[in-house]
């Protein structure tokens, strides 16, 4: 027999589950939305960004990955922004970076969370409005963002 604490803590319990917000499911369409938003639908080429992250990421909390594009950085010719984006973790814009000719070179280091095995983007805007990236497969053995956030 159910008593009413027992019957009241079942009924919250489910209207719990029912309030809950449904989790993104993560796809690389969330990674090209992304890039679609942060490019205005420019043209993105492959070259002049360099992506150092791990093949193998032991551990998905924490992975030190560095993003150097080649530029020479002077008032005409300078990175504008360096953004690191993910294929399948549930939030596809890691990072985002601001740089200027005052920044001196075009490179940026930090630590990511990865979901699962993916392909990891670096993306770098350049002064004249062009798009530049490098990807990278990497393989996580101990996953992070496993509770969808």
């Amino acid at each position: 027999m159910i008593d009413r604490r027992g019957a009241l803590t079942r009924l919250l319990a489910a209207g719990g589950l029912l309030l809950a917000p449904p989790r993104l499911a993560a796809t690389t369409e969330l990674r090209d939305r992304a890039v679609a938003e942060l490019t205005g639908g420019q043209p993105v080429r492959d070259g002049r960004v360099t992506l150092t992250i791990p093949a193998i990421a032991e551990n998905g909390l924490s992975v030190y990955t560095t993003v150097a594009v080649d530029s020479p950085m002077t008032p005409e010719d300078h990175v504008r922004a360096i953004h690191i984006l993910s294929e399948k973790n549930p939030i596809a814009r890691l990072a985002s970076f601001r740089l200027t000719p005052r920044s001196g070179i075009a490179q940026v280091s930090t630590n990511i969370r990865l979901a699962a095995s993916q392909q990891v983007t670096a993306l770098a805007e350049l002064s004249d409005g062009s798009f530049w990236r490098d990807r990278r497969d990497v393989v996580v053995t101990l996953a992070a963002c496993i509770d969808g956030g």
